[in-house]
């Protein structure tokens, strides 16, 4: 368990304990100073690793240095080592400060008798062609070997062209005419022929080169049909078609040209994948004829392999914006119905076809037909789906090969889009999964439980009834401890845990023990209690993470348990809350924040320096306070009870001209004002931990969305029935219907809200002024309500999917962190900050970064010298920049003014900016301190002024910048 365990616990972090960056650049040094060849390539081969601890550019620079020094005097393996390391390490080229001095090393090569050598240095120059693009006498070396009689030396100058051709418009026009006779000369072998045409693709510059390259390679495929050279000229014109964007109709019609009239099988394969290519990139640009001439070659194609490549293109096209296209009435001709279509009569002459793969692009077609043209009646449609997506699932189900299963896969996931468009097909949908369970293959039931799952949080679709046949499955599931049936626990108990909408009984809780105890080992247990916490029930979760604390053998596993243990406690005190009775809720809330205190001791337990659970601890420490804040407002509004208001309150509130004096002691305490203002504290710190959970999965920050929500539901509530009721907006807080509701969490939450809103908004319309009675029944009515909501813990709370930080690095930095920068008060200071985006496993799972913002800001600590009067602009510095990474890699710089003498802190911040231009505040935040010193000579007059000496006349002259 503990091995398994590190996903959530122990991401492997970035600050490993070994030698700094110098020590490991010095250890390398020696290697490649070593008289054995076997240790030098072994030097060599491990500077990529090296790239990747230490991606800043004083270290790169010197790292390629020395490999630029190796490749000029070592051997021709050696060159190899470091052709192979440099083609690897791309993306750190840029960071390379001495570029001349590096090529001059690396070109000196160039002009060696040895083919091989010049060969290598070709590639070597190709793979630098993105901080050399224009350098001339690479381009003039690169055009010299192309003449060259040395096979391998003019295979490695087309790879170089190729490079340079991609990245220097120059280059691309000056070489495309020698490529261009090359091509069409009789003396070029066919073979060096099909290696030149692909860098024909890179010429897409301006319209004028795409344009002759595009004649030109027009001409050859007329020239040269052959099987090989059409295929490698088909696929430049598209890749080039692709780049240059213009030309891709014309592509799409030459491509089809191709598929309709080619006989070649091999000619048509091609066209397909670039049709597939196309459609990926550019479906809007697909019109009618285009789909229509595709669905024509399909239904009168003898071969099975083309109709799946065809159906394949057309599948991918029925999920955009081309779909519309099609069915958009032709003009000039009558409505037709959807029936009548090509590519409506092709899907569903597919859906039943003997290959599996025909079959599933079928049903994927007319699936998205029904999702995308909801205004046309397709009711027909939609059950030639259903009936398509069922004969599929009874067919994939019984068998484990990895072509069924990736059917399957296919077929559940237009179930799945199938039921969110057209919920009223939900129960049949979900009654053939359900029957269907109970004879599939292993592999096939936790596909089919995952699509369940899915479905029923979108849908309260599975009901109680349905749960009976589930707890049959999960105790025929057998004693077998195979991964498949372990897997099957945890999927069959999620879609158990998602369809029992009310708490568990204690027939089920004893029949999902029984089979843990039998069948299962720790790592399933935490895994089923890991989507008990998911799906609200506590009391499950509870009971399993207590069973597995003796099973680990590490302490911060135990204490991770424990918390989650205590944390499922404290929720599961909160579901006997009921309605009007008070003095129990309370109670209840107190027990449940004595556990969570619990917890969040066993959880700061558990936090390693490389994993020091932030968001949890967070997310969990907001919980406590909201608690906190809810049991301090039922107090208050009980508090009101026991000393109501005067009578003549209402008479009191009329003569002063204010309503809060109907209120008694309340207003005057201002014990609901405080309340409303923790509220907002509440909403706000839920907002920063919002938009410092930049790797959260989309659900968990709904989840943190959702707390924020409530908190801010109650504190207009307070305003709206106490405070303020005249000037309360409805408008703000009213639920947007249209919203598509995730999970049976938010729904039930979002219910609540609703609720909350009207009661509250029919006591302002009906009885204003409010009793002070109904104003406080409703707001500790509220909060019950919403504290009656199981808490769902979400994925980011124990998994990571995705983990992204950023690595700051200050110049000038001092040798001790303690030690302040010198600078005279009279100069600015320039300060680099240079960054690293670090990833994990999956980079961009979520979100990707599109800029990084970096702000800037300066502190007096302390002061030294006597106080001069400084304009205000003067005395701080406050600035801020956004740089876009290029590689992960970016850099900036900021001038600062330190006029006033003393110790200034320096405070640099990041926040990143993702592709929809949401700032998250994910840190780091590095400090630096710099003490501002008084010039020489203003230090010198202000002595002389001390001594009541005047300034000479030379030293009159003088000023600060004359010095320079």
């Amino acid at each position: 368990m503990a091995a398994s365990a590190k996903s959530f616990l122990a991401d492997a972090g970035y600050g490993e304990q070994e030698l700094d960056a110098n020590s490991a650049l010095m250890e390398l040094d020696k290697g490649l100073r070593s008289g054995k060849l076997g240790e030098q390539c072994e030097a060599v081969v491990r500077f990529p690793r090296l790239f990747q601890k230490y991606p800043f550019p004083i270290l790169i620079n010197s790292a390629f240095l020395k490999l630029a020094d190796v490749f000029r005097v070592g051997n021709n393996f050696l060159r190899l080592c470091v052709l192979k390391v440099t083609q690897q390490s791309e993306k750190h080229l840029e960071k390379i400060l001495n570029v001349d001095e590096f090529v001059k090393r690396v070109f000196s090569v160039i002009h060696s008798n040895d083919p091989v050598a010049r060969a290598i240095t070709l590639r070597m120059l190709g793979s630098m062609a993105s901080i050399i693009p224009e350098r001339k006498n690479a381009h003039h070396s690169i055009r010299q070997s192309l003449d060259s009689h040395d096979n391998v030396e003019v295979e490695a100058a087309i790879f170089a062209a190729a490079n340079f051709s991609a990245q220097s418009k120059d280059f691309a026009a000056g070489i495309c005419n020698k490529i261009s006779e090359m091509i069409q000369g009789l003396a070029t072998p066919v073979d060096l022929k099909l290696k030149l045409i692909p860098i024909l693709q890179h010429m897409h510059h301006d319209a004028s080169l795409a344009s002759s390259s595009r004649q030109l390679l027009q001409q050859l495929v007329t020239s040269y049909p052959s099987t090989k050279m059409v295929i490698v000229t088909l696929h430049t014109f598209t890749l080039l078609a692709a780049s240059s964007l213009v030309d891709i109709p014309k592509q799409v019609q030459l491509l089809l040209q191709y598929l309709k009239n080619d006989p070649r099988k091999a000619v048509k394969r091609l066209a397909i994948q670039d049709l597939k290519l196309l459609a990926n990139k550019t479906p809007h640009t697909w019109s009618r004829e285009n789909i229509q001439a595709l669905c024509e070659s399909a239904l009168h194609t003898p071969y099975d392999s083309l109709k799946l490549g065809m159906l394949s293109v057309l599948s991918t096209l029925s999920g955009t914006i081309a779909i519309k296209q099609y069915f958009s009435s032709v003009p000039g001709a009558a409505a037709t119905t959807a029936q009548s279509f090509d590519l409506v009569k092709l899907a569903q002459e597919c859906c039943y076809h003997n290959n599996r793969g025909i079959a599933a692009h079928g049903v994927q077609i007319l699936t998205n037909i029904s999702a995308s043209c909801q205004e046309k009646d397709l009711l027909p449609l939609e059950q030639d789906a259903v009936f398509g997506l069922e004969a599929l699932l009874v067919l994939c189900s019984q068998d484990d090969s990895p072509g069924a299963q990736a059917t399957l896969k296919i077929t559940l996931t237009c179930m799945v889009k199938l039921v969110k468009c057209r919920p009223h097909l939900s129960q049949s949908v979900v009654e053939s999964l359900l029957t269907q369970l109970h004879s599939a293959q292993d592999a096939a039931r936790i596909l089919m439980c995952h699509c369940l799952a899915a479905i029923a949080m979108q849908l309260p679709v599975l009901a109680d009834g349905m749960l009976g046949d589930l707890m049959d499955l999960y105790k025929l599931i057998g004693r077998s401890a195979t991964d498949k049936k372990q897997e099957l626990l945890v999927s069959l108990a999620t879609v158990i845990f998602v369809s029992s909408r009310k708490a568990l009984s204690s027939e089920v809780k004893t029949v999902i023990k029984q089979q843990l105890e039998n069948a299962s080992n720790g790592w399933t247990a935490y895994r089923i209690a890991r989507q008990a916490s998911r799906m609200g029930n506590h009391d499950m979760a509870r009971e399993l993470y207590q069973s597995l604390l003796t099973q680990v053998a590490s302490e911060h596993f135990y204490f991770w348990l424990n918390s989650l243990k205590e944390f499922s406690h404290s929720e599961q005190c909160l579901t006997g809350l009921q309605e009007d009775n008070y003095s129990s809720a309370l109670s209840c809330i107190a027990e449940a924040l004595k556990s969570y205190h619990k917890g969040i001791a066993s959880l700061t337990a558990a936090s390693t320096p490389l994993n020091p659970l932030s968001f949890q601890c967070g997310f969990v420490k907001l919980r406590i306070d909201l608690l906190q804040a809810f049991s301090q407002l039922i107090c208050t509004c009980n508090s009101l009870k026991t000393s109501p208001p005067p009578a003549i309150a209402t008479t009191i509130a009329m003569t002063s001209g204010n309503d809060l004096q109907r209120c008694g002691r309340i207003s005057n305490q201002a014990c609901m004002k405080h309340s409303m203002e923790e509220f907002r504290n509440l909403a706000t710190r839920y907002g920063d931990l919002y938009q410092s959970s930049f790797d959260a999965d989309s659900a968990t920050l709904r989840n943190v969305e959702l707390q924020q929500q409530s908190c801010l539901l109650i504190s207009h509530a307070i305003e709206a029935l106490i405070l303020d009721p005249e000037s309360a907006s409805f408008q703000e807080y009213s639920s947007n219907g249209t919203a598509h509701v995730e999970s049976e969490y938010e729904r039930r939450m979002m219910s609540v809200f609703n609720h909350v809103l009207e009661e509250v908004e029919s006591l302002n319309r009906k009885y204003a002024p409010v009793s002070y009675l109904a104003s406080n029944t409703c707001l500790s009515n509220a909060v019950i309500a919403l504290l009656k909501v199981p808490l769902s813990f979400q994925r980011y709370f124990f998994q990571k999917l995705q983990s992204t930080s950023i690595k700051l690095a200050l110049s000038p930095s001092p040798r001790n962190p303690a030690e302040p920068i010198a600078v005279q008060n009279n100069q600015q200071l320039a300060l680099k900050v240079e960054g690293v985006v670090q990833h994990g496993s999956k980079p961009g799972l979520f979100r990707k970064i599109q800029s990084v913002c970096l702000n800037v800001s300066s502190v007096l600590q302390s002061k030294s010298g006597q106080d001069y009067k400084i304009p205000i602009d003067n005395m701080t510095n406050e600035m801020e920049q956004r740089v876009e990474p290029h590689n992960d890699y970016f850099s900036t710089q900021f001038l600062l003014n330190f006029v006033i003498l003393g110790t200034h802190n320096i405070t640099v911040e990041s926040s990143v900016i993702d592709s929809n231009g949401i700032v998250w505040k994910t840190g780091p935040k590095t400090t630096i301190f710099v003490k501002s010193l008084e010039d020489p000579y203003s230090q010198q007059v202000r002595l002389q002024q001390q001594q009541g000496q005047p300034p000479s006349q030379q030293q009159q002259q003088r000023t600060a910048y004359s010095r320079f």
